[in-house]
């Protein structure tokens, strides 16, 4: 099977509203499916914790304790899930779910991201690395590494803070992703620039795109996402051929809004090898640098 050359990726500005029911919600996001799939795209990525907005459906005794809402949200996961692989069944597109909550069969939490094709396969990967709040929260960091191989490429999922971690980025670039998705949820702009920085930087590095999805919007109800700063955007390295700075599609910051780009996977291969510069290649040569060891796991979606 040839690999795929092109790739029209879309990535929501993901607003965190309030909806007083599932079926509100159910609708909202099969809006923003809709729409996605007008712009064209194959594949449109959701951003971390988008999930939580389920919380406000219950009321305050819900969404109002932190505990309670994760558990909530985390019991709703597998239709949750349904109901995204539906859509992506209509529409013929790829999706990213937005990440929440899933319970282990320890009990424990972990934040975790379906990617599904419009067959309805599903592939999951759970944030690796905790930020200081998610610890708080009581949340634990997942388990393993992967890369998903798709008829539309092979992706790496790096969660948010994730993507802040070269090495974890790298090895899912070795073991073959063309595209890291890095959903995202910062409550300060500072935050939305760190993982952009995290974006650009991987890209760079690997020769490789990178995808970000931001929540938006206040939503004071929610002790979990109550401020969001975002802007999507589409990175690759800066290179003749390719894009003069780097991006090829962003947003305005903190508007609700899909953002669209095509991604020439075939150009980005081709300067791994034979580029202006070639970081991907020349990584071994930085002094010091540490050899690979992290494990991956490749999951087939198609």
């Amino acid at each position: 099977m040839s690999q795929p050359t092109m790739l029209k990726v879309a990535s929501a500005q993901y607003p965190i509203g309030q909806p007083k029911s599932l079926a509100e919600w159910e609708d909202k996001i099969a809006v923003w499916v809709k729409s996605g799939a007008e712009t064209g795209a194959e594949l449109l990525v959701f951003p971390e914790y988008a999930a939580i907005e389920q919380a406000a459906c219950f009321g305050p005794e819900v969404y109002g304790d932190l505990k309670i809402t994760l558990a909530k949200v985390a019991e709703l996961a597998a239709d949750r899930v349904r109901l995204h692989a539906d859509l992506a069944e209509e529409y013929g597109v790829h999706i990213l779910v937005g990440s929440g909550p899933v319970q282990k069969s320890d009990g424990s939490y972990v934040n975790a991201a379906q990617l599904i094709t419009p067959e309805g396969q599903i592939g999951e990967q759970e944030k690796l690395v905790m930020t200081p709040f998610e610890r708080d929260w009581g949340m634990t960091a997942g388990s393993p590494v992967r890369v998903f191989k798709t008829k539309l490429a092979t992706f790496g999922i790096a969660i948010c803070y994730d993507s802040e971690f070269p090495l974890l980025v790298r090895a899912m670039a070795e073991a073959g992703a063309d595209v890291v998705l890095v959903p995202s949820c910062t409550e300060r702009v500072s935050g939305y620039h760190r993982v952009r920085t995290g974006c650009r930087a991987r890209a760079l590095e690997n020769s490789i795109a990178t995808v970000q999805s931001p929540t938006v919007g206040d939503a004071p109800w929610s002790p979990a996402v109550d401020f969001n700063a975002g802007a999507a955007g589409v990175y690759v390295p800066s290179e003749h051929g390719v894009s003069d700075d780097g991006t090829l599609a962003e947003g305005a910051l903190n508007a609700a809004q899909w953002v669209t780009a095509t991604i020439d996977l075939a150009r980005l291969r081709h300067v791994r090898e034979s580029g202006e510069m070639r970081n991907y290649r020349d990584w071994s040569l930085q002094p010091g640098a540490p050899a690979t060891t992290v494990s991956v796991e490749t999951v087939t979606l198609m």
